[in-house]
């Protein structure tokens, strides 16, 4: 089996990686490169939250690692422009100081500024656009960036110079032969990068526990095209808002089938702007019109490409399912197409959202009924002819949950990469690279979670995320005691509020029960009044009032005893 831990006797080597997210997980993707003193960064990225992370927003990667060591930082490096490789750039690039370089492509860059006009109380950032074949000297580094085929434009594969040899790191990539809207994988020029020596490659993981090779984005569109042709009503796609290439697609062949196209979901016309003035999408004068210009037209002369395959909530689709769209309600005639692939976790939103729709009598095309699409990542064939052109010295498995790591690094060793050769780590392990040897240090440094909550960063940790969960789960009892200073007598009959725990008409007499458990208790812990320890007090109050409740309904909600002294 493919061995986790590497120890030498070898004297320290001076190069190590550093991943802070992205290893162990899918997203929050953020890695260091450092040799001696200078650190090169690749990717800063967010990662949705779970399901038992209520009221968080997203998670990004912690960045405490380079807390005063912020000088030693020579740039970073973005390999394409999904939030889970860039989403974090608001929160990390500042405290990184001031005019810290950034390399992007131009999409990515787009990407990138558009967001930043939504925290402009920041700094400019220093970002210098990058293309395919560019080269950037960093300190002791220079980073030559590759063309790779994913899905979104111009995602770039990183071939990395140090002073013991060379890196690559792939970045999300498929391999497509014949792709659409899309120049195909450039094998030449890959081989000749292999050629010049390759010490370690990084290699993305996502696909490794898929069989063959990914589908190409020509399949897709030969089966969008099938549904176009059946189509007798408007046809509403939702995709991803980065997934360009597809909206592209949906785009072309409305053109073809004469129809008008509406984007909606503010993710997706950001990016679609974006792409129009880099001329990433093209479309013909008067194809484009907006969501409340759709009821101007013919139903079958209609498109709209929108946000919500995911089931969110608050996206298109969603709101168009409820009846909540401005603009848009379904009718019998209208065809559905769902042109991305569920991500984990997702399964059962997006399940409820398509019984929806069957309920409002809507045509519906997802994944599962036919290839309508193609993931961006490549699967293990096409992992396994990655390590053939580029035929590295040792292997490090990259992006993806443990699980994908350690299948690729088992596809590495099928491959012919001995297993002292292959490191599978997680974040915060650190790396130690030499030219003779990979090794994994003793010691981790801290890659935990930073929650985004609103305008918080990193104000919600574990005891804030347990009480939220406690308070989903149960509830919350609050016990207004007013008591005698003198006396330590309680006043009256306790108050009680009760939210999410018991309807508190339909309780009358647990609450009874309850609000003379609480005198009894109050009383028994002040003894005869005088000098009292209210904590002490209250502590009782929390403790023993928990217990009673959860005797009374086997539910715990959070007690919150307030003690007013008159």
């Amino acid at each position: 089996m493919i061995r986790k831990d590497v120890s030498t006797s070898h004297v320290a080597p001076n190069l190590r990686i550093i991943p802070l997210g992205g290893l162990g997980e899918v997203g929050r993707n953020m890695m260091c490169i450092e040799y001696e003193k200078t650190i090169l960064i690749v990717d800063l990225g967010l990662r949705m939250p779970e399901e038992d992370m209520p009221g968080v927003d997203y998670i990004i990667p912690d960045a405490s690692y380079l807390r005063g060591k912020e000088k030693n930082v020579v740039g970073v490096v973005f390999t394409h422009g999904h939030y889970d490789h860039i989403g974090a750039v608001p929160y990390i690039v500042e405290k990184l100081g001031h005019g810290v370089p950034l390399f992007a492509s131009g999409l990515t860059a787009g990407i990138i500024l558009k967001r930043q006009e939504d925290f402009s109380y920041l700094p400019k950032l220093n970002l210098t656009r990058v293309e395919d074949g560019t080269k950037v000297k960093l300190g002791p580094f220079v980073v030559e960036f590759f063309k790779q085929n994913h899905n979104i434009s111009d995602n770039m594969g990183l071939f990395i110079q140090t002073p013991i040899g060379n890196l690559i790191h792939t970045s999300d990539f498929k391999f497509d032969d014949d792709p659409v809207f899309d120049r195909p994988t450039n094998f030449s020029r890959l081989k000749e990068i292999g050629s010049r020596g390759i010490l370690l490659l990084m290699s993305d993981s996502t696909g490794a526990e898929e069989k063959g090779h990914s589908l190409s984005e020509r399949k897709i569109i030969e089966n969008l095209e099938e549904i176009f042709k059946q189509s007798k009503g408007r046809i509403i796609a939702a995709t991803f808002g980065s997934l360009i290439n597809r909206i592209q697609q949906l785009i072309a062949l409305s053109e073809k089938y004469g129809r008008h196209v509406a984007v909606d979901g503010y993710s997706m016309r950001t990016n679609v702007e974006i792409c129009k003035k880099l001329g990433h999408i093209k479309s013909e004068k008067g194809t484009l019109i907006k969501p409340n210009q759709m009821q101007n037209f013919p139903d079958h002369k209609v498109t709209l490409i929108c946000t919500g395959a995911q089931g969110e909530d608050r996206a298109v689709l969603m709101k168009i399912a409820n009846g909540e769209h401005k603009f848009v309600r379904f009718k019998k005639q209208d065809t559905v197409i769902f042109s991305s692939s569920v991500v984990p976790g997702n399964e059962r939103t997006v399940q409820i959202l398509k019984d929806e729709l069957y309920r409002q009598q809507v045509r519906v095309f997802h994944y599962k009924m036919m290839d309508i699409h193609a993931g961006g990542h490549g699967q293990a064939e096409e992992l396994k002819e990655m390590m053939n052109i580029m035929q590295p010295k040792f292997f490090l498995p990259i992006h993806g949950q443990y699980s994908m790591l350690v299948n690729h690094a088992i596809l590495a060793g099928e491959n012919g990469i001995p297993e002292k050769n292959i490191a599978v780590v997680e974040n915060g392990q650190v790396i130690a690279l030499t030219q003779n040897s990979i090794a994994i240090e003793p010691k981790s440094v801290e890659a935990s979670y930073i929650m985004v909550d609103g305008l918080g960063v990193g104000d919600v940790g574990e005891v804030v995320l347990r009480d939220r969960q406690t308070l989903s789960k149960d509830g919350m009892f609050v016990v207004i005691a007013i008591i005698d200073r003198k006396t330590g007598k309680v006043k009256g009959s306790p108050d009680i509020i009760s939210r999410g725990f018991v309807y508190l008409k339909e309780s009358k007499l647990l609450l009874r029960d309850t609000r003379h458990k609480v005198i009894e208790i109050v009383e028994k812990s002040t003894g005869s009044g005088g000098a009292v320890n209210w904590s002490y007090v209250k502590d009782n109050v929390r403790n023993y009032i928990g217990d009673f409740l959860y005797a009374r309904t086997e539910r715990r909600p959070m007690i919150l005893p307030v003690i007013i002294e008159v």
